[in-house]
């Protein structure tokens, strides 16, 4: 007589039993949208290595973010490509900078729209580092001022959240106190706590013109072979008062959001980067994988790994895929 065995194939006949009893699901309320905004007029540029994901003037936003609002995606984060850069990166801060023009542009327009700024000097610097520098370093307490007033700027402007991703030591308690003197106490702070020194980040300096002019991050940008260390970043992060916590990248580091996901409660984003969206553009164009799927595997897999929210260029495609099922 063959021996009993547990049936655990029962739980799958069906495409409703296996909704049924689905313990993951992504849905739109889970999506962040990044927008680059540059200067100019009638600009909707395509990203070469990212197809789909355009830098906007001004002129060209609201279209572009109108579609998002339709599609329920309900935030979006904010990367500012300047007309001129200089070596303090004082396009981060400026009242005018296309950023701030951008803000207040979409929080009179679309209130509802949660609005994001992503606070760093690499867009606007003309060496290109998240830092001021001096004989070839980057300085760490000496920028932390031009972070604060970016941020400040940012809240003005009508940011809802700012978004630090310098990886400056001491970021997020030198931006809450400057947040809380300017009287922006309740904006709250979601902390690029984990961000790693990673070869993911190519196409995303195309699009936002951010790549270092010379040297690397990695005096600042976290180790990839590090989780022990991302742990400790994390910590002081929600010491000084970070609101949600974030690991970037993702795809490659879903054991770090376990890891964050099982030591903190709060909020935890992934951001799922440009290059993991191009390997997928790219294989998908030349035929090799099924896009939808793959994209939405990726996409569970991190909110598996324990993410709430998953900033992905793949987030219009996601939405339009969700709406359908």
């Amino acid at each position: 007589m063959m021996r009993e065995f547990i049936r655990h194939r029962r739980l799958r006949r069906s495409p409703a039993l296996r909704r049924m009893v689905r313990e993951t699901a992504v849905g739109v309320d889970d999506l962040i949208y990044p927008l680059f905004v540059t200067e100019g007029h009638n600009v909707r540029r395509e990203v070469p290595s990212m197809p789909g994901v355009f830098q906007l003037s001004l002129d060209r936003l609201n279209t572009e973010v109108e579609e998002v609002l339709m599609l329920g995606i309900p935030a979006v984060i904010l990367f500012g490509i300047p007309e001129h850069k200089d070596d303090v990166g004082s396009g981060a801060y400026d009242e005018a900078g296309i950023v701030q023009r951008a803000l207040r542009q979409l929080k009179k327009a679309y209130p509802e729209l949660v609005l994001i700024a992503d606070n760093c000097l690499c867009e606007y610097t003309s060496h290109g580092h998240c830092g001021l520098v001096r004989d070839g370093e980057i300085l760490n307490d000496e920028t932390l001022e031009l972070l604060v007033r970016t941020a400040v700027s940012q809240a003005e402007a009508g940011a809802d959240i700012i978004a630090p991703s310098n990886m400056m030591d001491g970021f997020v308690g030198a931006i809450r106190d400057g947040l809380d003197r300017s009287g922006f106490k309740q904006t709250p702070i979601m902390a690029y706590s984990v961000k790693y020194a990673s070869a993911f980040y190519g196409p995303f300096r195309e699009a936002a013109h951010s790549a270092p002019a010379f040297g690397d991050r990695r005096t600042y940008q976290m180790d990839p072979a590090n989780v022990r260390e991302a742990l400790r970043e994390a910590a002081s992060d929600v010491a000084e008062g970070a609101d949600f916590l974030m690991v970037k990248p993702s795809l490659a580091y879903l054991d770090v959001l376990r890891a964050l996901r099982e030591a903190y409660p709060h909020p935890l984003v992934a951001y799922n980067v440009s290059g993991e969206y191009a390997m997928i553009k790219a294989a998908a164009r030349n035929g090799w994988i099924d896009e939808r799927a793959v994209v939405m595997e990726t996409l569970t897999g991190m909110k598996r790994a324990g993410a709430d929210l998953i900033i992905t260029y793949h987030a219009k495609d996601a939405a339009r895929w969700l709406q359908a099922e």
